[in-house]
């Protein structure tokens, strides 16, 4: 049940809040007061496409939020699992729309995407609008109609029938891809193996491939660096002079030691600071004597890297411009190459997994049509019940099938027949039915859908047009009574649904200082009476119109 409603911003509306209750509750007004722009920002809600233009003009944003109270069900409950909300039986879903063109949606107060808010709001209300005429005028949307009667048990039929089409509709695809560029599919493999020789041949190992550089450098410079080498190393410790640097050093130590046992504060640390020194110089003489041994140019070495290095390159050139990125060229090249020759992608594997998937595509569409059947028949039960009501006692209806193409939604189409009078023959609903006959029979199917939905609140916007007399006053019966066991919000124009609803708000607009705005008021039991005297007299309001005002409400 929708308990609570604001809307702020939102077209006309500046800001408005209303509170709801079970049972049926009228919108009214003069046309362009705003009625149906309540019904919009109720859309927008539950998750429908925004626009830029509901924003009012002046601001930065338009904002509408609703309270939810709901009976728990197995859809809510997984969907509020889904994103981790507790399914404490009160949900507060809002919507803001920014004037740039960005929207943002909560759930619970936690921001969420608009699928969820679509998926939760579609499971709160129903709200059946003008349009729904229009659908039942296109015989292609009737199949879609039809299966929003389904249970559980139909939608399990539908999946598995989806995807077994899904697999037949890839597989045939794959299968004429392959059969018409087989000589493509030749000259690729070709063009695979060939780039897959080449690299693997090459047996690149990154640490090894990457360290060859750096020895072409030492190589190649050998001579300037033993040079610089050498002179760092007689530099620091030439035994033909005294006055190389590790041997003043070792000097200074050994005259040091001498002295440092007169303080052992001052003399010993600076003893031990210069020992360090020492020691350390004498570790990279070592050091230095050991590269210059090992530093020997070798032009045969030298050759080798030269060669392996022009193969790196290509490689690079060719597949690069690093050599990881080499590595993954090849392991992409060879799965493509496992894809194109592996057995699933030959001809007579691809035909043979064709066939069965069409025969099972056959039998699960099969099972869907049977599964029409059946709903079809009760469909067509509840609807002339709905119909007797609504006093088109001796309308029939009927449901027609007719082979189609597959498709995701089966291998049939669906129209809707109807014949309004015996003896007249069954014809298309969209090429037979009134203006009044197409309201009474949307709401005969809304009717059926009432009783087997768990919505928390149906809307109905306009569901009346066209009809007049005792048709409206049964059409208004029909209404209270799905209301009796839920939620309905309504708007109308005729008297006899706006006397039988529980609670009427009067929509209305006003202008001030150049700007124009909706308003909302809850009437009392002697307002409606007026409204309901100016729907049947005009602004002239009558007695006699008053008086009728007043014998609908007590009816």
């Amino acid at each position: 049940m929708l308990q609570e409603i604001s809307i702020k911003n939102f077209a006309i509306i500046d800001t408005i809040t209303m509170q709801f209750d079970q049972g049926m509750t009228i919108l009214t007004g003069e046309t362009g007061a705003g009625k149906s722009i309540i019904i919009d920002a109720m859309n927008l809600l539950l998750g429908s496409r925004a626009q830029t233009s509901f924003v009012r003009h002046g601001a930065d944003k338009a904002e509408i939020e609703g309270l939810f109270f709901y009976k728990d069900s197995p859809e809510i409950t997984q969907h509020l699992a889904t994103l981790g909300l507790e399914n404490s039986g009160e949900l507060i879903l809002r919507r803001e729309l920014f004037a740039n063109g960005r929207s943002s949606c909560r759930i619970n107060g936690m921001m969420t995407p608009l699928s969820n808010l679509q998926a939760i709001g579609g499971l709160l209300v129903d709200i059946h609008g003008q349009h729904d005429h229009q659908e039942l005028m296109s015989p292609a949307h009737h199949l879609s109609m039809l299966d929003e009667f389904g249970d559980q048990a139909f939608l399990t039929i539908k999946t598995a029938y989806a995807e077994t089409f899904s697999t037949y509709k890839d597989l045939r695809q794959k299968l004429l891809a392959v059969k018409k560029n087989q000589a493509e599919f030749a000259q690729r493999i070709d063009v695979l193996s060939f780039q897959i020789d080449e690299i693997s041949s090459a047996d690149i190992d990154l640490n090894a491939d990457t360290a060859i550089y750096q020895r072409r450098t030492q190589l190649t410079h050998a001579n300037q660096i033993v040079g610089h080498l050498d002179a760092a190393y007689y530099a620091l410790d030439d035994e033909t002079q005294d006055s190389a640097s590790l041997s003043m050093v070792r000097h200074a130590m050994n005259e040091l030691e001498a002295v440092s046992h007169f303080d052992e504060v001052a003399y010993a640390k600076l003893s031990e600071k210069i020992s360090e020194a020492y020691y350390l110089l004498e570790d990279v003489v070592a050091d230095l004597e050991k590269r210059i041994d090992e530093l020997e140019f070798n032009p045969s070495e030298l050759t080798m890297i030269e060669d392996r290095i022009s193969v790196l390159t290509t490689l690079k050139k060719k597949y690069g411009p690093e050599l990881t990125d080499v590595l993954s060229y090849l392991e992409n090249c060879q799965k493509e190459l496992g894809r194109l020759t592996g057995d699933d992608n030959s001809s007579e594997s691809l035909e043979t997994a064709f066939k069965a998937a069409e025969q099972s595509l056959i039998s699960h569409a099969k099972q869907l049509a049977e599964a029409r059947d059946v709903m079809a028949e009760q469909v067509v039960q509840d609807v002339k019940l709905e119909l007797a009501d609504l006093y088109m006692e001796k309308a029939d209806f009927k449901v027609m099938f007719e082979p189609a193409k597959f498709s995701v939604n089966g291998n049939q189409h669906v129209e809707f027949f109807i014949q309004t009078n015996p003896g007249e023959g069954f014809k298309p609903l969209a090429k037979t039915a009134s203006g009044g006959e197409l309201s009474r029979i949307m709401l005969a199917i809304k009717s059926s859908f009432a009783r087997r939905e768990n919505k928390t609140s149906i809307v109905f916007d306009e569901v009346d047009t066209g009809v007049s007399g005792r048709v409206a006053q049964a059409i208004a019966n029909k209404i209270h009574k799905i209301s009796q066991s839920g939620q309905v919000l309504c708007i109308s124009h005729l008297p006899q649904v706006v006397a039988i609803a529980d609670v009427q708000f009067h929509i209305d607009k006003q202008q001030a200082a150049d700007r124009t705005t909706s308003t909302v008021s809850k009437l009392s039991r002697s307002q409606r009476k007026t409204e309901i005297a100016k729907m049947l007299a005009g602004d002239d309001i009558t007695p006699e119109a008053l008086a009728q005002a007043e014998k609908l409400l007590e009816k």
